[in-house]
Parts: C-alpha cells; sequence; structure tokens
C-alpha cells in the first residue's frame, strides 16, 4: 500500500491495522538532541484514546506508546524514531459478518475494489485507530515547535447544529469537556444534543478550529508546496475530514475586496495587520499573523440504524452495524487535527532553512 509517508523534511511513516497486533509510526529527519520520553508523547495519545466519555467508542485501550529506536538517555540521536502503541482490545468477532457486505459511509467498498482484497476488521487501515501513529508523531513535532516559540491549539467550533461563544472562550475547557469546546454552555447543549442522537441511534459531525501562534513571517513554498496547500492536504488526509478553511475560508465568496483585504500597519514592533481574514497566510506563504483553519468532520458512519447497501455478491440487502462505535468523532479528531497542522508546519519550517543565501552562511559560518 503506498501513501503511508507524509512529509519531506520532516517525514513520517505509519503502520498498523485496527486490529493487528501493533500500531505505530516512524519518524524520519527528527534533529538530534531533542529532549524526548514516552510522557511527552503519552500526553497527547491520551487525549484521542477510545473510552474517555460516553461519546467515544467503548473500546478500551491505554494506547501507551513505547520508544523502540531513535532515543538515547533522555535525547534524539537524529536517528529514526519507531513510536509503537499495542493494540490490547481488539474484538474482532463484532466484525465477521462485514466481511460479506460494505458498510454505507465506510472505505470498504473502495478497497475491495482497489486491492480486491481487504482486512474487515475495524475497517483494517482505514480506521480511526490509524491516527494513533499521527499523533505521536505530531506530539514530537508539537516539541520542536515550542522550542522555536509556536504554539499550534486545536479545539472543537461546533457539533450539529451547537456552536460556540467566542465570549466565553475558555482554554482550560478545551481538555475538561467531553466535547473539547472551549465553552462550558455550548458543551453542556452539544451534550444534550448528542444524547438524544444517541437515543436515536444516529450521529453528527462538527468543525474543528485550529489555531497556530508565534509562526515567523516567511514559512511556506509559493508554488504547489503553499503553506495552506500543505496544511489543507495534512488536515484532509484525515479519514473523517471533508473540507478545510484557511481564515474566513467560504465566507470570502460573498465579500467585496474591500471588506475581505487586510490592511497593513506598522509601528514599533514591527508590521501587522488590522485584521486577519487570511487567516496568516498570503500567497501561499506565512504573514507573521496567526494562522486560522476549520476542518469540517463528517458523521460518524457507523451507526446503528437499519441501513441500505449491497454485499459482496452485488445483492441488495438491509443491515444493521454492531460493535463499539463513536456517536461523534470531533472530540477525538481534535489532537489529530492539531498534530497533522503540526508536521505540516515543522516540515514547512524545515525548508525554510534553504531559502537564502543570508541564512546559509549564518548558518555554516557563525
Amino acid at each position: 500500500m503506498a501513501g503511508s509517508t507524509f512529509g519531506r523534511q520532516f517525514t513520517i511513516t505509519t503502520f498498523g491495522e485496527s486490529h493487528g497486533k501493533t500500531i505505530g509510526v516512524v519518524i524520519d529527519g527528527c534533529p538530534a538532541g531533542l529532549s524526548l520520553c514516552e510522557t511527552d508523547i503519552q500526553a497527547y495519545l491520551d487525549r484521542r484514546k477510545p473510552g474517555a466519555s460516553r461519546f467515544s467508542t467503548q473500546r478500551r485501550e491505554p494506547d501507551e506508546v513505547e520508544i523502540l529506536s531513535g532515543v538515547f538517555e533522555g535525547r534524539t540521536t537524529g536517528t529514526p524514531i519507531c513510536l509503537m502503541v499495542p493494540n490490547t482490545s481488539q474484538r474482532s468477532a463484532d466484525y465477521d459478518e462485514i466481511a460479506s457486505y460494505y458498510r454505507p459511509g465506510h472505505a470498504d467498498y473502495t478497497y475491495d475494489q482497489k486491492y480486491g482484497f481487504r482486512d474487515y476488521r475495524g475497517g483494517g487501515r482505514s480506521s480511526g485507530r490509524e491516527t494513533i501513529g499521527r499523533v505521536a508523531a505530531g506530539a514530537v513535532a508539537a516539541r520542536i515547535l515550542k522550542e522555536l516559540g509556536i504554539e499550534v491549539c486545536a479545539f472543537t467550533r461546533s457539533i450539529g447544529p451547537v456552536s460556540i461563544d467566542d465570549s466565553r472562550f475558555d482554554r482550560q475547557a478545551i481538555l475538561q469537556t467531553p466535547t473539547c469546546m472551549p465553552d462550558w454552555e455550548a458543551s453542556r447543549k452539544a451534550e444534550e444534543y448528542l444524547s438524544d442522537l444517541m437515543a436515536q441511534k444516529d450521529s453528527a459531525g462538527g468543525v474543528i478550529e485550529c489555531q497556530i501562534t508565534g509562526v515567523p513571517t516567511g514559512i511556506g513554498e509559493p508554488v504547489f508546496d503553499k503553506l495552506d496547500a500543505r496544511l489543507a492536504a495534512a488536515v484532509m488526509s484525515i479519514g473523517a475530514v471533508k473540507a478545510v478553511e484557511i481564515g474566513d475560508g467560504t465566507a470570502v465568496s460573498k465579500l467585496t475586496g474591500s471588506q475581505n483585504n487586510d490592511a497593513f500597519y506598522a509601528d514599533e514592533s514591527g508590521i501587522h495587520k488590522k485584521t486577519n481574514h487570511a487567516g496568516g497566510i498570503l500567497g501561499g506563504i506565512s504573514d507573521g499573523e496567526p494562522i486560522v483553519l476549520r476542518a469540517h468532520i463528517k458523521p460518524t458512519p457507523s451507526i446503528f440504524q437499519k441501513q441500505e447497501t449491497i454485499g459482496r455478491d452485488g445483492q441488495n440487502r438491509v443491515v444493521t452495524i454492531k460493535g463499539r462505535h463513536d456517536p461523534v468523532i470531533v472530540p477525538r479528531a481534535v489532537v489529530v487535527v492539531e498534530c497533522m497542522a503540526s508536521l505540516a508546519l515543522l516540515d514547512l519550517l524545515m525548508a525554510n532553512l534553504s531559502a537564502r543565501m543570508d541564512g546559509i552562511l549564518k548558518f555554516y559560518r557563525d
């Protein structure tokens, strides 16, 4: 299977299946000398692991990471870093029946058509558990970004019809509410909405927002590797994401040029913009303002209502899916969006080291 590697300077390759023995990632291109231990990575994995609330799958997995290579005496060595998380709570029998049919909204049909064969246990590589490798690698990327004074923060902006009120923004609530909303009141309403959907054996989608601060100007390659293009590609590679917006996103199509343009001004601290409709990126290059992106997440396709589909034999049938599934993907996907944004940004930061001759001279001569 091609397509399991992301990045060019800081590259990651994820491996493993939902119900296989283990799942993980190999990181190449991490600089030597970074202070790193399992605890640094575990904090991120704990944010995405299942069973954390009644709104996530009740599959019980500790998702405990082990560093197999690339770290010695608490510091990275510059060699490939292999991170592994064992699968400990497989119930593959829950999926025996789906070997004969295609679940609506899942990758079952397309995998079968592409490979003529598929791992139907929990979806194999198309399972949300594949994101464990992304999060583990993203935790390492985020640690490097923090050393550079760059902070990546994602949160739930909306679930179904319930959106946060920015005037009530509480960053601590992101890690404390079961919805990952930074608004306690909106979270309560979203929880009520989800409870009603669960009673109807249905699911919900939502929007995740990611804000990145501290990014210097000049990051991003101006043609095919624009910063916004690489961020969008990184986030769109997450299975449940169906759309990505940068800055004002789709709203710009309804604005005039005078409304959408961000006016520049200068003061003693430097050059700034009065507004940030562009979301911190101009011409595919960071402009020094906070980078803002939003990922639109589809409803969990595994619902417990009867659904129409076809079998591998091509015959129409009605099915009821079994197993342990999230009624909403959004809260557990927040950290995945955060980590993929971190990986894309770090990769371009590294590429930027060769953008100017004066930078090369400074690095090698000073």
